[in-house]
């Protein structure tokens, strides 16, 4: 069986994910297949919108498969990982840059590489099992596909907060902040894909979506705003640490669990992707450290504490929150000459 199903029902061009034992984790092949995909349709006039979906009920998908660029950049082999960000976010732009509808129907999780196929649409549901995050720093990694994007364009300070800590939204939630448009309940979710194939028409889904149960951001966006509103990562830490609340001490232990490096460049990075920032130059900004992450930064050991090993225990190059040099954010995020991300390449 096909770890993706792409096919034309309807009007409705489709896209199903389909590795539900492995959480419909992204693979390589699946990235290339969706961008294929998206190609043939855009001047198909028999396909109205394109709609992505998953098989079975716990994930949308939970990542990229990550388990190759391990063994290739132990090895090395640094040339991969970064083809394979470099394609993937090629795929990404095409999502949020799309003429044609794009739905997407996220259950379950929806995390790094699921945000960067499902949350780029223009039409993105969640129901009530669904649960959103950006949870790269724990690996070494900053958010990427896109999704420093959407955390830029989240309320006040949210896009520090949630990409440093990698807190998961519920469905209230992930509307809140910008990772999804329309709430419906997922028993419906069958007869609105019955509507969207027949009718190629995405009003379907402003009738179906109700409002959602209320998240538990809206409540903490005032002390979020307060205490990042910092420049850098020491500046949060110290804000955080002189603050004794619960709030403030919930964020430290999540930010303990993460990469000093990756939350002082995600912060970094949410402050340089202004009003004015794009898809392109969000992934743009996020090439430059992923194609220096196999190399430079925590993410092969983020992987083998969390994955590989699984021991939970990861040796970052700097003992601790607020001991990241400015430099060392600014050579991770430094231009990249000619191995800028060029979105307009053939990666086939």
């Amino acid at each position: 069986m096909s770890d993706i199903e792409i096919r034309i029902e309807g009007r409705a061009g489709r896209i199903t994910l389909n590795r539900p034992k492995a959480l419909n984790a992204l693979t390589y092949p699946m990235c290339l297949e969706i961008e294929a995909a998206l190609d043939r349709w855009r001047a198909d006039n028999a396909v109205a919108l394109v709609l992505i979906d998953a098989a079975g009920d716990k994930a949308f998908c939970a990542g990229g498969d990550i388990a190759v660029m391990y063994e290739t950049g132990t090895k090395g082999d640094y040339a991969y990982g970064q083809k394979f960000w470099r394609d993937e976010y090629r795929m990404n732009a095409k999502i949020a840059e799309y003429p044609k509808p794009v739905v997407s129907l996220m259950q379950g999780f929806t995390m790094g590489g699921g945000v960067g196929v499902g949350c780029h649409g223009s039409h993105r549901v969640v129901g009530e099992t669904s649960q959103v995050a950006m949870p790269e720093c724990g690996i070494g990694l900053v958010p990427d596909v896109g999704g420093s994007l959407i955390l830029a364009r989240a309320p006040g300070r949210l896009g520090e907060y949630l990409g440093t800590t990698g807190r998961r939204m519920g469905p209230g939630d992930a509307i809140y902040a910008g990772f999804a448009d329309h709430f419906v309940p997922e028993a419906d979710w069958p007869g609105l894909v019955a509507d969207l194939v027949a009718t190629g028409e995405v009003d379907a889904i402003e009738s179906a979506a109700q409002t959602p149960q209320r998240g538990d951001l809206p409540p903490l966006q005032g002390q979020v705003d307060r205490l990042f509103a910092g420049e850098t990562l020491r500046d949060v830490v110290s804000a955080l640490t002189a603050d004794r609340t619960d709030f403030a001490a919930d964020t430290l232990n999540r930010l303990s669990r993460g990469s000093p490096l990756a939350i002082a460049c995600t912060i970094e990075m949410q402050h340089r992707l202004g009003p004015g920032a794009t898809i392109r130059s969000a992934l743009a900004l996020e090439y430059r450290f992923t194609h220096r992450a196999p190399e430079h930064s925590d993410f092969l050991e983020g992987i083998r504490a969390a994955i590989i090993d699984k021991d939970k225990a990861p040796n970052w190059r700097h003992a601790g929150l607020a001991s990241v040099p400015l430099a060392d954010v600014a050579a991770m995020l430094a231009p990249l000459g000619p191995d800028e991300l060029n979105l307009e390449e053939d990666g086939q």
